[in-house]
Formats: structure tokens, C-alpha cells, sequence
């Protein structure tokens, strides 16, 4: 494989490999070492060859999925005339592959979106062009005819004509904190995982996107300081605050509406659907013909789904599906559904597992397409010419495999035996991409062809296998557990030196959010490994919530977020205590977000016996966090209140048991900083002591300038301390 194409795959930080040193530290494990992985490919359109973009982003290469000698550089920033860029962070082909919306200088605004200056590179004439002049654009999107690109710029939409340069304004009203055109809100990105809005119409004669007025959603406002990584000198001596509409449970969020922009006739018009102000529109797209915009709706109490087939040039919707749940309807559902010429395909658990369904646009049922007790976890298209449908499953709740089922109900498995495997297929269908990995095998990435054939190896990870494998490093083993009747999965991880006759603290890692999975037979090197050197066993249970399995299953927390998740992780500790070799009077517990939420419940519930535990991150009462996740779970505080207070660690403090480490970001827009804050002062006021670490300036993520070797450095340091005989 050329080294162009490699790259670390999780890498924290840029740096070089070197392999061969003689003793492991925690920052082989938290900061600098991980499988070689692939640059993103995108596939071209004769489906013989895919795109990639070179490490250093300075160029980008034309490979042949059969042989990768016969490579063509269709981009290299240093032939580029005008233009002294010479490092992309990312790129984008048109339909016909004549152009390249190519983006620089990228500004992260949350967690994933961004404003950057894009340009345009015509590969025939091999001449680039920014965007706009001032650049800072948001989701510019090619349109279908590579004609034209529209985009966000301050909350309203454009449409640049490539061929003579012109600029159509196609809103006005767009206002920070007010209303947004085409760029989802905060809670949108963050819950239903989408970035753009913006849709073109197959002819690319209309433009649809999703209008936000978040004028009534509360704003929240977030102390900012100097700081060390990257510091803002405006805030030397007086902390600034970055201020973002954010809806928490109950409270109001934006008012959505779909709008489509005629090129031909100027006309800008709101889709007449029908829904209400509390409603959400997590998905549109147009169902392979103009007069076809679909849109998927549901209920603010997300248990009931909706999809219209909208005309734009008349406004009017028709229904043609719709779905209720007891619980939830998995946002998949909406997201995830891929529409084609005569029908569209979309995911549900209606059955209790996860399936795909095809249905006729007129919204008949045509037929469901995979059934049993697995799950489908990623469905990757249609091939017309074969009519097959391709897609990933659950292979038992801890392996992932790839299948196709064809129009006569065929299921052909495309990979056989334990681990996770996952496919990128080419435009025809004819190769893809396939990653294999399990618990004792690193990521490996090699091209097959739809027969089941390898085309060839692209990254078989041999090098880093030789170094982080067995006997080297300690490796997970899986267990099952038992809590209230169901059978639980999970793992665990003892030194490579490990004594049957000696006595281990352990240290519990768990999630625990619902439909998470952290026990599964795939490759992970983290700081579990390294701790387990340090003398540590370590164990994780996916509890009930957990995904991989039935819809029941998961379904068990709703409107109870806690309460059983605790339940399962007591067992499980006391499961661990039962052990020969484990020191039952010192074992802790440890989580991020979801989890650190988890491990100050479980401390905080009768029966806990944990000597020690780390919440970083955690959610301490649902009250303070976003509509669209703890509504989907718990509902409305309105309309749950006992299963609010009960599911919240902040009306626990008084059971806490066991010594504590709290730590969160000061600038964290997902967990705020009031859940921590409300916690300890309950501790403070109670009287109880515990440990704390502030970052300030720090995400959810606690990350950057290598922050993460300290960070984990004192989690081990306080489980040293509070687990291990002295």
C-alpha cells in the first residue's frame, strides 16, 4: 500500500510510528499508536476506479480498485497557477467528475460543523476559483448538472452559477441566534447526526433545505477564558462567554419548516406539511424526480413516524408511511432511508429487530427484505443491474457481518466467520472496500469483488499486530454475566503476567447509553490495556439499553434512564467480586458522558459496593440536557417527573458511596457545566469529600495540546491510590 494512502487511524496527535521500543507506555496507548487505516476514498463514476486524497492533503490520486499501478493525479496543489494553497482539508467530486468543491481553513463551529473557504477546481482546464471572494462558507453542496453550488454564508443561502459566476441570494431573514437557513440548529446535529440540509432537485432546477427559527429557544450562555492551548489574549484579564441556542428537556425548541427555491421562477415557498411547531424534520431528500421531495417527520415524544412525497412546485404532501412504537422509533428510521426510481427502502424495528422494508412510493408495502433475531446495522444501496439490496448485520450481538439479499428473497453472506467486518462499495457494485477486524486482529482493509473474491491488500496492519498483540499486550476475553433473569455481554482484560493465585483490584469501564455498544469483537487498544499493565484487571458489561440486540431489550429503560443500567453494573461488580483472583472489597468504576452519569448512579444505588469511581463529563440530572435525547428516552420532566428524579445522580448525592473523581471541559456545549457544578455543590453542602479536575476552555472531548496523557494519567493515579493495597 502507498504510503500516501496510510494514516492513523484515531490518532490524537500528528506523529511519526516507531515500533520495536521495549517497554509500553500509557501514551502508546491514549495518545500516539493506533492501526494504520486508509484515507477516505470516494468512488468515481465508471466503477472501476475510487478517489483519495493524499495524506498531506496537497494532492488527489485516481486509483484503479484492481491494480493500484495504474494511478492518475488528478490534482496536486503545486501545478495549481494563482493559488498557493498547498495542504486541503477536504474535497468533494461532481456527478460528472469534471469538477472539485475543494475546502480550506476550516473553523470548527460545534463539535461538527464548520465554516471554511471553498473553491472550485475545474479538471479539464485545470483552473481553480474561490467560492466567494470573503470566503467562510458553510455545507456548500454541488448541484446534480456541476453547474452550480449552493451554500451557507450568516444563516441565509446562495446559489453560485460556476459558468458565469454569478451569486443568487435565495434568503434574507437568516440571523445568528434566530434563524438559520439550510444548516441544521445545535440539538438537530448533535441527536439526529445531520449537517446539511440543503437538497438539490435531480434536474437541479430546485433547491429544498429545512428553515430553523430557534428565536424561542433558550440561550446558554459559556464562561470563556485565555487559556494555554490556544489562547485568546481578548480574555486576559476578563473571561469572555460564548453564547448558542440550546433546548433543554421541556423547554422550547425551533420552529422547523421545509422550503424549496425555484431557479427558473425565483420563487421561494414553505412545503405544506403537517406538522406543528413541537415537531421534528430530521431527514429530506428527493426521491429520484422533482416533483418527489421527501420528508421524514416525527413527534416531538419521537414515537411516531412520518414520510410525505411533496411536490415543490405545488407545496402539497402526500403520505405514504407511517409508524407508531411504544417507546422510541430509532432515528435511523428517519435518517437512514434510501429512496430509488419505482420505490425507496427504509430501516425499522416494528418487528423488534432491525430490518429493512421496501415500499412502493404509493406507500404499499413491497415486501421486508431481511428478517430473523438480528439486527441490520447499515444498509449500503441497490444494485438495479443484479437487484440486490447490500447491507451489514448483527452476526449474534458481539460480530458484524456483510450480505446481499436479491428479489427472489436469496441472502448471500459476502463474509464469513467472527469480528466485524464493514464494506464501501464502488458505484456498479462490483468491488468494495471491505475492513475486517476482531479482538485479537488490528484493522485490515483490502479490496474484494462482489463475487467474494480478494481483488487485492490495501493495509493488513502486520507491523503494529507484531508490536500490540498477545504476549505483548493484555487482551480482552469475553464473558456473559447474569442480572434480573437476562444474560449479559462482556469483557474483561487481566495483566499479561496475571497470577491465578494473587488478588486484583478492578476497575469496571462501561457507557451504558441506550443503543451503545462497548462489548464487541472488534479491535481497541486504549488506556483499558495500559491500566490492566498497571496492575488492574478490568471488566465492562453492556447492561439492559445496550444495542446489538432486541428492540425489548433496549426498550426497557424508556422513561427509567438509570435505574436498570445501575442495577445490571451492581451485578456485574458483584459477579467480579465473586472471582478468586479479584479483590472484592476494591473494585471502581469509570464512564464518560453516558457513562460518568452511569458510574455516579451506580455508586449512588443500594447495593453498590464500588470503593472508587470516575465520572467524567456526566449528565446529572436530565433536566439540564437537550430535548431531542432525553425527551426520545424520558419524555418531558412535565410529563415524567418520577422517573426524572430518580434517574438523576443530582437527588443521589446523599447515597453516594465510594471515593470520587469528578472532571469535565469548562467550555463543554453537550454537557454543560451546570451538571457538575449542581453536583458538588449538593456534595459540599453535604458534607462529603471528593476529588475534582477542571480544563478549561475543553469540549466534551478533552482534547488537544496532549491533554489526554495527563488527563488519563490522573484517572490511574486516583485508582492507584483508592484501589490498590498500600
Amino acid at each position: 500500500m502507498r504510503t500516501i494512502s496510510k494514516i492513523l487511524a484515531g490518532a490524537f496527535i500528528a506523529t511519526s510510528t516507531t515500533f520495536g521500543a521495549s517497554a509500553l507506555e500509557l501514551s502508546d496507548f491514549v495518545l500516539s499508536y493506533r492501526p494504520y487505516g486508509i484515507a477516505a476514498t470516494q468512488k468515481a463514476l465508471n466503477g472501476e476506479y475510487y478517489y483519495q486524497k493524499s495524506t498531506d492533503g496537497s494532492k488527489i490520486f485516481r486509483i484503479a480498485y484492481k491494480n493500484e499501478a495504474n494511478e492518475t493525479t488528478i490534482f496536486n496543489s503545486e501545478e495549481l497557477k494563482g493559488c498557493k494553497i498547498t495542504d486541503w482539508d477536504g474535497y468533494e467530486m461532481s456527478n460528472d467528475e469534471t469538477k472539485i468543491l475543494l475546502h480550506t481553513d476550516t473553523k470548527m463551529i460545534y463539535r461538527y460543523s464548520y465554516i471554511a473557504d471553498y473553491y472550485v477546481y475545474d479538471v479539464k482546464s485545470q483552473r481553480i476559483a474561490k467560492l466567494t471572494d470573503e470566503g467562510g462558507e458553510e455545507i456548500a453542496t454541488l448541484s446534480p448538472d456541476n453547474q452550480k453550488v449552493a451554500f451557507v454564508k450568516n444563516n441565509n443561502v446562495y446559489i453560485k452559477n460556476l459558468a458565469d459566476g454569478s451569486i443568487t441570494t435565495v434568503t434574507t431573514d437568516g440571523e445568528k441566534n434566530k434563524i438559520i437557513n439550510g444548516v441544521p440548529d445545535w440539538v438537530y446535529q448533535e441527536e439526529f447526526g445531520i449537517l446539511n440540509s440543503l437538497k438539490w432537485s435531480p434536474s437541479s432546477n430546485t433547491l429544498a433545505f429545512i428553515r430553523f427559527d430557534e428565536s424561542q429557544v433558550p440561550m446558554y450562555s459559556m464562561t470563556m477564558y485565555e487559556g494555554d492551548c490556544h489562547p485568546n489574549k481578548d480574555y486576559s484579564l476578563y473571561p469572555g462567554s460564548y453564547d448558542y441556542k440550546y433546548p433543554v428537556a421541556g423547554e422550547k425548541n425551533s420552529v422547523v419548516s421545509v422550503m424549496a427555491y425555484d431557479l427558473a421562477t425565483s420563487r421561494l415557498q414553505k412545503m405544506n406539511l403537517p406538522i406543528t411547531d413541537n415537531d421534528y424534520v430530521p431527514h429530506i431528500d428527493y426521491g429520484t424526480q422533482d416533483d418527489r421531495l421527501m420528508v421524514s417527520t416525527l413527534n416531538r415524544t419521537q414515537n411516531y413516524l412520518h414520510i410525505y412525497a411533496v411536490n415543490p412546485a405545488t407545496a402539497q404532501a402526500t403520505e405514504v408511511y407511517a409508524e407508531q412504537s411504544t417507546s422510541w422509533i430509532d432515528s435511523k428510521s428517519a435518517n437512514d432511508v434510501m429512496y430509488y426510481d419505482t420505490f425507496f427502502v427504509m430501516p425499522s424495528e416494528k418487528s423488534g429487530y432491525m430490518h429493512l422494508y421496501q415500499y412502493a412510493y404509493d406507500g404499499k408495502l413491497i415486501k421486508q427484505l431481511t428478517s430473523g433475531n438480528e439486527n441490520v446495522t447499515e444498509f449500503y444501496g441497490y444494485d438495479k443491474a443484479r437487484k440486490q439490496f447490500f447491507y451489514q448485520r448483527t452476526n449474534g450481538p458481539l460480530n458484524r457481518m456483510v450480505e446481499s439479499v436479491d428479489a427472489a428473497g436469496k441472502v448471500t453472506a459476502l463474509t464469513d466467520g467472527d469480528g466485524t467486518y464493514s464494506a464501501k462499495f464502488n458505484s456498479n457494485f462490483k468491488y468494495y472496500i471491505r475492513t475486517f477486524s476482531s479482538q485479537r486482529i488490528p484493522n485490515q482493509y483490502a479490496i474484494y469483488n462482489v463475487n467474494g473474491k480478494k481483488v487485492r491488500d490495501l493495509e493488513l496492519n502486520r507491523e503494529f499486530a507484531e508490536k500490540y498483540t498477545a504476549p505483548t499486550v493484555p487482551q480482552r476475553e469475553f464473558i456473559t454475566v447474569e442480572s434480573d433473569g437476562y444474560k449479559l455481554n462482556g469483557y474483561i482484560i487481566k495483566p499479561v503476567d496475571f497470577d491465578p493465585n494473587k488478588k486484583y483490584p478492578v476497575i469496571m469501564q462501561q457507557y451504558s447509553g441506550p443503543g451503545s455498544q462497548q462489548v464487541l469483537n472488534k479491535w481497541s487498544l486504549d488506556w483499558q490495556e495500559y491500566f490492566a499493565t498497571q496492575g488492574f484487571i478490568i471488566a465492562c458489561v453492556d447492561g439492559r439499553g445496550t444495542g446489538g440486540r432486541e428492540k425489548a431489550f433496549q426498550s426497557v429503560v424508556y422513561q427509567k434512564l438509570g435505574k436498570y443500567e445501575s442495577i445490571d453494573q451492581i451485578a456485574a461488580a458483584k459477579y467480579m467480586a465473586s472471582l478468586p483472583y479479584v479483590d472484592a472489597k476494591h473494585i471502581g468504576i469509570w464512564g464518560w458522558s453516558y457513562g460518568g452519569y452511569e458510574a455516579l448512579m451506580a455508586m449512588s444505588t443500594p447495593g453498590s459496593d464500588y470503593a472508587a469511581g470516575v465520572a467524567i463529563a456526566p449528565v446529572t440530572s436530565w433536566k439540564f440536557y437537550d430535548t431531542i435525547y432525553a425527551e426520545r428516552y424520558m419524555r418531558t420532566p412535565q410529563e415524567n417527573p418520577d422517573g426524572y428524579r430518580d434517574g438523576a445522580p443530582l437527588e443521589n448525592t446523599d447515597k453516594l458511596k465510594g471515593k470520587l473523581l469528578i472532571m469535565w471541559g469548562s467550555a463543554d456545549d453537550n454537557v454543560h457545566v451546570i451538571n457538575s457544578m449542581q453536583y458538588i455543590s449538593k456534595l459540599h453542602g453535604q458534607g462529603n469529600q471528593f476529588d475534582m479536575m477542571i480544563y478549561p476552555n475543553m469540549n466534551h472531548s478533552i482534547n488537544g495540546c496532549g491533554i489526554r496523557l495527563p488527563l488519563y494519567q490522573r484517572v490511574l493515579n486516583f485508582f492507584k491510590a483508592n484501589l490498590q493495597q498500600k
